[in-house]
């Protein structure tokens, strides 16, 4: 089952929107929940300049056969014009946490 859950990321540059990017995914269940972690600084390159701003990240926990929508969704609701999309595998993990996510992500 560990194949199935994915944890899929994003950031942005403000709190709010950031409660409700995680809020609107797990309200629709396209997300069984979502960590928003405390801002940190980015340094990056954008249009031929070096930038530095202040971001949140959003961590989805999802399975993989909703992570297509869910991504869609962010891009719709994202602010950003390139917001970051990243996935990582869940490789292990608790059976209960891990079949909770797919119980929450796949509404009867």
């Amino acid at each position: 089952m560990a194949s199935e859950i994915v944890i899929a990321q994003t950031t942005v540059d403000d709190a709010e929107r950031a409660k409700s990017l995680a809020g609107g995914a797990v309200e629709i269940q396209l997300a069984a929940c979502a960590h928003i972690d405390a801002p940190f600084s980015a340094v990056y390159r954008w249009k031929g300049a070096i930038e530095t701003a202040q971001e949140w990240r959003i961590s989805y926990k999802t399975t993989l056969d909703r992570l297509p929508e869910l991504e869609a969704w962010v891009a719709n609701e994202h602010p950003y014009e390139v917001p970051e999309w990243i996935t990582l595998p869940v490789t292990g993990g608790s059976a209960a946490y891990l079949s909770w996510v797919v119980e929450e992500t796949h509404p009867q």
